[in-house]
């Protein structure tokens, strides 16, 4: 409804009367806001006006502003809540989840369809047919849309989760949101870890969501990540708790901020989605890189806003960010190829490596000490499309061998005096052979692949 521009009629600040009634009417709509929480939605004395628009589409809705931002829209005697108030209040809708760049879909004007749902363990939520529901993202309770059922929670389960779900009347990002302060979701930690139930056919979007087909390089050997590089760059945003909690609050942020960052560089964004707005690279894909149990706060790290960590990371060389638009920057290019964490290991190195990332992150299972728990940098390591969502432990074995078969084959070879020299992929065979010639001379045939 409002990914277009609108037409403003009027704005009025709001009568004492009609603000008392519109509490009454908040109280009507949303009956699980208890009396404390609709009187901090409508405060009694401070400054509440009330918008007058028209859509692009010529539907008349009246917008509630409330501290410089829309709070509530009515479009034909039904009330709403923006993505600012379901952002404090985030249960007070059924609430549905899809995959981050299905949010820039419904922002251009998209409605959700059936096979773009994430369905968590617990199931969907249910809901009757016209019923107002939230969309929130993979990762992250906070809604990022407002949209009414097209059907049944039943009728879905029964479609096998195709057609239209959801007709999306605003989203964060859209038009309504630019009229306020233009901030971005808070990270929520989710109730219960995410799940799918998704079938390859249906997913043109879900195949965005696969964090496994991106690296920052943009490249892979045989369908396989080198593990060395991949897992220190993914399980550096799986930092421990207890070693953040010996760390300054600010340089905790600081680390949290760049590891989210670095990540929805490797595993969400792709070069065909540059130039990237800011705001969505942190609001769609850097808060749903946030580990769970950890929120990410840009205020509370040492660079405050997001644009001053943009710049540092501009300074390194990782992105360069441009003003597109008057006041708007957005991510034009990014440096695939920038150096990250990974040297050569070798198997046994590896090994200690995983046991020791198994153990600070209390990985074992408790019931069974030779099964280990699979968490999502592990799965994404690890396991194959088919398994990300059946396979939830693995025996110790059966782990460090997969780590082990996912490494980037590589080898050293050294002469005197010189430095080493590492190459990729696998030793060739080196045969040799012993032959006897004339006057019993013997010769040895060499045949080696290395290239050097």
């Amino acid at each position: 409804m409002f990914a277009k521009t609108f037409r403003v009629k009027s704005s009025t600040a709001i009568k004492g009367s009609d603000r008392r009634k519109l509490r009454a009417d908040v109280t009507v709509a949303f009956p699980t806001l208890g009396t404390d929480q609709v009187s901090k939605l409508i405060p009694g004395k401070e400054e509440l006006n009330v918008v007058k628009l028209y859509a692009h589409k010529g539907d008349a809705v009246t917008v509630y502003m409330s501290g410089g931002n829309p709070i509530l829209f009515e479009l034909e005697k039904n009330l709403y809540p923006t993505v600012y108030t379901l952002w404090s209040y985030p249960d007070l809708l059924p609430a549905f989840t899809t995959w981050p760049l299905v949010l820039e879909k419904l922002v251009r004007g998209a409605d959700l369809m059936l096979p773009g749902l994430v369905v968590p363990p617990a199931g969907l939520p249910q809901v009757q047919k016209g019923d107002l529901c939230a969309i929130a993202l993979v990762g992250n309770r906070a809604p990022v849309a407002v949209a009414v059922a097209a059907m049944s929670t039943a009728q879905m389960l029964t479609s096998g989760l195709k057609g239209r779900g959801f007709s999306v009347l605003h989203t964060y990002q859209d038009h309504l949101w630019h009229s306020g302060d233009k901030s971005s979701p808070p990270a929520i930690a989710p109730l219960a870890v995410d799940s799918t139930d998704l079938n390859e056919e249906k997913v043109d979007l879900a195949l965005h969501g696969d964090l496994r087909s991106l690296s920052l390089e943009g490249k892979e050997e045989n369908g396989k990540h080198s593990f060395p590089e991949a897992s220190e760059d993914t399980s550096s945003r799986a930092v421990s708790q207890d070693s953040l909690d010996s760390k300054p609050l600010q340089e905790q942020m600081d680390e949290l901020l760049q590891q989210c960052f670095l990540h929805a560089l490797k595993s969400r964004v792709k070069k065909a989605d540059l130039p990237l707005l800011t705001s969505t690279l942190l609001g769609s894909h850097m808060f749903s890189c946030c580990p769970e149990g950890q929120q990410l706060d840009i205020k509370k790290s040492s660079y405050k806003k997001l644009s001053k960590f943009l710049q540092h990371m501009q300074q390194e060389q990782i992105v360069q960010v441009k003003e597109l638009n008057k006041g708007v920057e957005s991510i034009v290019a990014v440096n695939w190829k920038h150096p990250r964490k990974g040297s050569t290991l070798e198997g046994s190195e590896v090994r200690v490596i995983i046991i020791d990332y198994v153990k600070r992150n209390n990985l074992v299972d408790a019931n069974n000490k030779n099964l280990v728990k699979l968490d999502p940098v592990l799965c994404d390591c690890i396991l194959e499309k088919n398994e990300q969502h059946t396979v939830m432990k693995l025996p110790w074995d059966n782990l460090l061998t997969r780590c082990l078969e996912n490494l980037q084959p590589a080898y050293q070879v050294t002469f005197p005096g010189q430095e080493p020299i590492v190459k990729k992929g696998k030793i060739c065979p080196i045969d040799i052979t012993l032959e006897q010639r004339t006057y019993n001379k013997k010769v040895i045939f060499k045949r080696s692949g290395l290239g050097v």
